[in-house]
Parts: C-alpha cells; structure tokens; sequence
C-alpha cells in the first residue's frame, strides 16, 4: 500500500505531446521527400523496358534484372563511344585522390602557420584567402582557360586537379584554422621551449590532435570534387570527362529509344561513392564538426 508521499511527484509524460508530434511529423515528411526519389531511381533501374512503359513507378520490379546496371558501367553510349560510365569513374578517381590530398595538406599547413606563426600580413592574407571561396567559380572560368591554356594543361586531367586544389583550399584554410586556434596554445609553447620546430610540431603534436578536422575536411573534398561537372566539362577535355560529365552525356543521349532504367542504374553508379564516403564516415564528419570545425 503506497503512502502519500510515494504517490505524490510530477505524473509522467505521455510520449505522444503536441511538440514530439510535430518534431517527429516533420522528420518523416523530410525523409520520405529525400527518400521516394531514391526508392524509384532504384526501383527502376532493376525494371526493364516493358515494364517501366506500362507499368507505375512506383510498384516494385515484377521481374528483377541487372542488364541496365551491366550496360551503364559498360557499353551506354555517351556521345561517339559506347564504352558506358567506367571510363569516366576513372577519370574521376584520378582527379579527386591528388586534388584532395594535395588541397587538404597545404590548406592544414596554411591554418597552421596562420595561427601559430603568424607573420607580417598575416590578416591580410587571411583575408583575401577567405574572400576568394566566396568569389563565383564562373566569374573565374576564362581567366582560368587563358591561364591553363598558357600551361599547356588545357584539356588535360592536371588542369581539373589544379583548379579544384586551389578553389578548395580557401574554405579548407579557414576550418583548419579556426580548429587549431580552439587548441590548447600551452602546447605549442611547450614544443617551441623543447626546441621544436614548423614541421616537428605540425607532423608530432597538431596533426595527431586534428584528426576530426582531417576527416571532415577530406570528406568535403571527396563528395565537392567527386560531384563537380563545371570544371570537369569545361577543363578536362572530350577524352578525360569524369563520371559526372559521362552521366549527362548518357541521360541527354538522343540516340535510340530513351533507357531510363539505364539512366537511373547510371545514375545510382555516380552517387554511389559520395554515398559510401558519408555513410562509411558521417560519424567522424558529425564529430569533426562538433569538434571544432565552425569556432573561431
């Protein structure tokens, strides 16, 4: 038998109230808006032809098969050749691997320097530099041909790997050096009374200590670069389109019968890596983040 004091205290809370509902009510809406595109593109890419003319989009595949997966890797056409999205997802892993480690290096040495040896104009320079990722990426496109053109690197994979390092090194730059200014300054100090120096410090105490910031900023590279058709389209050349570039040659192909479970397969195909990048490490870019990634 239950006294009056245990019986007495707050009555608890139904889990059904007005603002769970509400909060709960908005996130299905957004994953379902985010998540029906996905359901047909993959629905339809498993159909074939037949079916996808006259049957609805959105029931599932009566009969299952992969030959429009086979022939977007393979043989979809994307202009003059028919060699399908493989040739392109090679260009693209030629392009993001250099263009990411080279970006995100200078960028963590550039935040470093920024902070911790700062120099006579250091502001100034800090200040153009973060003027720059604010500046259209079309505003600079001719400038950027006559320059590349100047190199001899015009229509060459290099001319789309130097383009991405330098406009992914501003935004880079400023997230490094807003994580290494949250950092305890005691230890650089500590380093620099050891006899540490520049490249001591950076390679033995702030790079075991930015992982995060690593993470998050080698993910923003990976999925920016990987995503990017302009500089692709514009800098690479016929013979070195990236993936991005062959998908929209493939979808706005006007040869033949339009194969949009062809399309959609080839479309899957080209997503599928910035996929992978956030589902495999969306904790470490959540951490990175939380971590430090937007103070200063």
């Amino acid at each position: 038998m239950t006294t009056n004091a245990e019986a007495s205290g707050p009555r608890p809370r139904s889990f059904f109230t007005p603002t769970r509902i509400i909060i709960y009510g908005i996130i299905i809406v957004a994953a379902l808006y985010y998540l029906l595109p996905l359901y047909v593109m993959i629905t339809t890419s498993l159909k074939g032809l037949p079916e996808i003319r006259w049957g609805n989009i959105f029931a599932p595949p009566l009969e299952v098969t992969f030959e429009p997966w086979v022939k977007a890797w393979t043989s979809a056409c994307t202009g003059l050749t028919c060699n399908g999205l493989a040739p392109g997802f090679w260009n693209s892993v030629k392009i993001t691997l250099p263009s990411t480690i080279v970006s995100v290096f200078i960028a963590a040495v550039s935040g470093y320097a920024l902070v911790n040896w700062r120099f006579k104009g250091s502001e100034f320079f800090f200040t153009v530099l973060l003027l720059g990722s604010f500046i259209p990426y079309q505003v600079m496109l001719y400038p950027l041909v006559m320059i590349t053109a100047q190199m001899k690197i015009f229509g060459t994979l290099w001319a789309v790997i130097l383009i991405h390092t330098i406009f992914g090194m501003p935004i880079l730059t400023l997230l490094f050096r807003n994580y290494f200014a949250s950092l305890p300054q005691e230890l650089f100090k500590a380093a620099r009374v050891d006899g540490a120096g520049f490249w001591r410090i950076f390679f033995q105490i702030m790079v075991p200590m930015s992982l995060p910031i690593f993470a998050v900023a080698i993910i923003l590279q990976v999925t920016g670069i990987w995503n990017d058709f302009l500089f692709g389209v514009v800098f690479a050349g016929t013979q070195n389109y990236p993936m991005t570039v062959q998908l929209n040659n493939i979808v706005n192909s006007v040869q033949g019968v339009r194969e949009y479970n062809v399309n959609m397969a080839a479309t899957i195909l080209t997503a599928a890596v910035p996929l992978i990048v956030y589902f495999v490490s969306g904790k470490w870019f959540v951490r990175g983040i939380a971590a430090g990634a937007v103070k200063g």
